[in-house]
């Protein structure tokens, strides 16, 4: 429709049409593509690996062949459509019209659902990816901490003991009484460093399963994210093999592989 409006006022001139067509459509294709990944966070389209490209969303080689094609749909395809069109009867084409524009707008609204629903399982699964790599990271402070936690009451474990000891030396010339007291003293004294380091270990072990709770629910929810079970979704992967995503690269490409796979599968068992 556009390269029929923008090259309408040059008909008689085959040189204007094939400009007009090159400058409507590359102003068109960048648009579009500018607010489709504002929007959906994906490119479905990118020209990056084309020679004298401008931001990946357009390119010179494709620029000059929609000029060709505005030619071909205006001079060819368009005289026959409509030929055909201006031969069917008013009524039936206004009911034909109707059904068409009802088709067109039912496929947009399910492919615009669905590039909305792809945007936000690419969202949650890089959530997930960043949920599991803060976990990651505590994991190691809690480590490390626990480390240097036991090796300080191992320190002053040992050193308690070799206080007692001393004070067992130190006591042979005490009396008995005095003896007995300050041995008392000391093995609470012991007792109640001991018990410290377990209830220490015992708070690293609840936040420690806690973790691993997360961590085990974040890894399932991009797994069943990433199983992409709508088939509409698998269908605009795999019908747009060159989409990427600067954001969410590493997910879109598992979505790719994972569409992949169901296709192959769906293929094995058809066969």
């Amino acid at each position: 429709t556009m390269m029929l409006v923008v090259s309408m006022p040059f008909q008689d001139s085959v040189l204007l049409t094939y400009a007009a067509g090159c400058v409507g459509a590359t102003i068109l294709e960048y648009v579009t593509g500018v607010a489709m990944e504002a929007l959906f966070k994906v490119r479905y389209w990118d020209y990056s690996n084309q020679k004298f490209n401008f931001q990946g969303h357009v390119c010179l080689g494709t620029s000059l062949a929609w000029g060709f094609l505005t030619i071909l749909m205006t001079e060819v395809v368009h005289v026959r459509v409509e030929t055909f069109v201006m031969a069917i009867p008013g009524q039936t084409l206004t009911i034909v019209t109707y059904i068409l524009t009802a088709g067109i707008f039912a496929d947009f609204a399910l492919c615009f659902k669905a590039a909305i629903d792809l945007r936000d399982i690419l969202i949650k699964m890089e959530q997930a990816k960043e949920e599991m790599v803060h976990i990651l990271k505590r994991l190691d402070a809690i480590i490390a901490s626990a480390n240097q936690e036991m090796e300080h009451r191992k320190a002053a474990l040992v050193d308690g003991v070799h206080n007692v000891r001393e004070e067992l030396v130190e006591g042979m010339a005490m009396r008995m009484e005095d003896v007995k007291g300050s041995m008392e003293g000391k093995l609470e004294t012991l007792k109640s460093m001991a018990l410290k380091s377990s209830a220490v270990l015992e708070n690293w072990k609840e936040e420690l399963m806690e973790l691993k709770t997360k961590y085990a629910v974040n890894l399932a929810d991009r797994n069943r994210l990433g199983g992409l079970k709508d088939a509409f979704q698998r269908g605009m992967i795999r019908s747009n093999p060159t989409m990427t995503s600067a954001r969410f690269k590493e997910a879109l490409e598992e979505l790719k592989q994972k569409a992949s796979e169901k296709k192959e599968n769906g293929t094995k068992e058809q066969d």
